[in-house]
């Protein structure tokens, strides 16, 4: 498979694709979501797009238990998708999990998020993805609830 541009491939797919979501805003103004894989913010832009860039960067839940997969692209293996992603699991308290995806490193340097240049400017997004996938597998207490004796 020859290795076609991102620009390219984004002036190809931005107008129609199976990804695209478009609603209505403030009065007749559309605003445009995408729904692809590995799009942190799920906005319909070529910076935020998992198909039209290389290196993209994916935190998603990681199943029953309360892990965050953190997941980024190879860039050498675009053309074989089963294997294209280096994923990592984390469970652990939430100051970790984002000293992790700032300073996520395995044995090569290139695959730190924040620091070492792979996609820096996705850094700001993806803490906040990790942020809101960290309070949406937190678990609520349930149980009898507490009266406040002062309201009486």
């Amino acid at each position: 498979m020859a290795n076609v541009p991102g620009p390219l491939i984004w002036e190809i797919v931005k107008k129609n694709n199976s990804f695209l979501v478009k609603e209505f805003g403030n009065g007749t103004a559309k605003v445009q979501f995408s729904k692809e894989a590995n799009n942190l913010y799920n906005v319909h832009s070529f910076k935020h797009s998992g198909l039209a860039n290389r290196k993209t960067v994916t935190i998603q839940p990681g199943g029953k238990d309360l892990t965050v997969v953190l997941a980024t692209s190879k860039t050498k293996k675009q053309n074989k998708p089963s294997i294209s992603l280096q994923k990592s699991a984390m469970k652990k308290e939430f100051p970790r999990m984002a000293k992790a995806v700032v300073n996520q490193r395995r044995w090569e340097s290139w695959f730190n998020v924040g620091d070492n240049y792979y996609r820096v400017d996705l850094k700001k997004a993806a803490l906040a993805r990790l942020s809101a996938v960290h309070r949406s597998l937190k678990v609520t207490k349930s149980g009898v609830k507490k009266r406040n004796r002062q309201a009486v």
